[in-house]
C-alpha cells in the first residue's frame, strides 16, 4: 500500500480519497472546507495543516480541483508543491484543465525529475463514490503504468490518452458531447410530456431506441423518472452547472486555437451559460430540463 497525500475534497474528490483509504492505503487529506476534511478523517484519513506538510513523506500526490488556476497556484510559484517535493514523488492532477495549464505543470514538473500525469475523471459523483469512475490519462507510459494500481482503486476504466496534455483534450471533448446530449435529452423528454406522454415511459422508448444514450440511461433529467439521480433531489448535488460551463468554455477556446468547427458545442455552452445567468449555476447540469419543462 502508498503513501498517498489527496488535496481537494469537493463533490468528486472527497469520494474518491475515501476510496483511496477504503483500499487501505496510508492518505493524508488536505483542503479548505473544514467539514470536508473531518468527514475523511472519520473515515481514517490524516490530515495537515497546509499543502505542504501534508505532502511530507507522500510517495504520490493527487489533486482534485476546480480549475486551472487553482492547480497553478498549488503546484507552481515560489510556494509552490513542485518546490519541495523530493524527485520521483509521483504527481497525479485529476483536475479537469487547459491542455496548455497541464503541459506547462508537467514541463516544470519534470524538470524537476518529478512524474506527473494529468488524469481527469467521467462516471460524476456516483462513479466517484462507488469507485467505477474512468481516468484519461496524459503523460508517458512508465508514469501511467506507475499511477495505474492506484487509479484503480478509485475507477473501473483506465485509459492511456496519450502524451500530457492528452488527457484533458480527452476530457473536454467529452464533456462537450455529454453538455450536447443532456441538451437534447432534456428537449426531447419536455417535447413528448408536452404532447401528453408519460416522461418515465417515453424515457424508456427511447432507452430501447435509437434515441438511447448516457444521460437518458444513467443521469435522467426529468424528476421522478429515476431514483437516486440529482433530477429527483430537486437537482442537488451531483456536476454543477457552472463546471460544465468551465468544461464547455475550455472546449470552446480549444476549438479557437485549433480552427475546429464546433456548432453544437458552441450551441450547448450558450444554452448551460443563460441557464446559470437565470439562477441555476450551483445546481447539477441535469437541470437543463428546467429549461424546457412546461409547467
Amino acid at each position: 500500500m502508498a503513501k498517498i497525500t489527496f488535496i481537494g475534497l469537493g463533490n468528486m474528490g472527497g469520494p474518491m480519497a475515501g476510496n483511496l483509504v477504503k483500499a487501505g492505503h496510508d492518505v493524508t487529506v488536505f483542503d479548505l472546507s473544514k467539514d470536508a476534511v473531518a468527514a475523511l478523517v472519520s473515515e481514517g484519513a490524516k490530515t495537515a495543516d497546509t499543502a505542504h506538510d501534508a505532502t511530507k513523506g507522500a510517495e504520490c500526490v493527487i489533486t482534485m480541483l476546480p480549475a486551472g488556476k487553482h492547480v497553478e497556484a498549488v503546484y507552481l510559484g515560489e510556494d509552490g508543491l513542485l518546490t519541495a517535493l523530493p524527485e520521483g514523488t509521483l504527481v497525479i492532477d485529476s483536475s479537469t484543465i487547459s491542455p496548455e495549464t497541464a503541459r506547462g505543470v508537467a514541463e516544470q514538473a519534470e524538470a524537476k525529475h518529478i512524474p506527473f500525469l494529468d488524469a481527469p475523471v467521467s462516471g460524476g459523483v456516483g462513479g466517484a463514490k462507488a469507485g467505477t469512475l474512468s481516468f484519461i490519462c496524459g503523460g508517458d507510459e512508465d508514469t501511467f503504468n506507475k499511477a495505474k494500481p492506484i487509479l484503480e482503486n478509485m475507477g473501473k476504466n483506465i485509459f492511456h490518452a496519450g502524451d500530457h496534455g492528452a488527457g484533458q483534450v480527452a476530457k473536454i471533448c467529452n464533456n462537450m458531447l455529454l453538455a450536447i446530449l443532456m441538451a437534447g435529452t432534456s428537449e426531447a423528454l419536455a417535447l413528448g410530456v408536452k404532447n401528453g406522454l408519460d416522461p418515465a415511459v417515453l424515457s424508456e422508448v427511447m432507452k430501447q431506441s435509437s434515441g438511447g444514450n448516457w444521460a437518458l440511461n444513467v443521469y435522467n433529467p426529468w424528476p421522478g423518472v429515476m431514483d437516486g439521480v440529482p433530477a429527483s433531489r430537486d437537482y442537488e448535488g451531483g456536476f454543477l452547472v457552472n463546471l460544465m460551463n468551465k468544461d464547455l468554455g475550455l472546449a470552446f477556446d480549444n476549438a479557437v486555437k485549433n480552427q475546429a468547427a464546433i456548432p453544437m458545442g458552441s450551441l450547448a455552452r450558450n444554452l448551460f451559460t443563460l441557464h446559470a445567468e437565470q439562477g441555476n449555476g450551483t445546481l447539477d447540469f441535469s437541470s437543463i430540463q428546467r429549461f424546457y419543462k412546461p409547467e
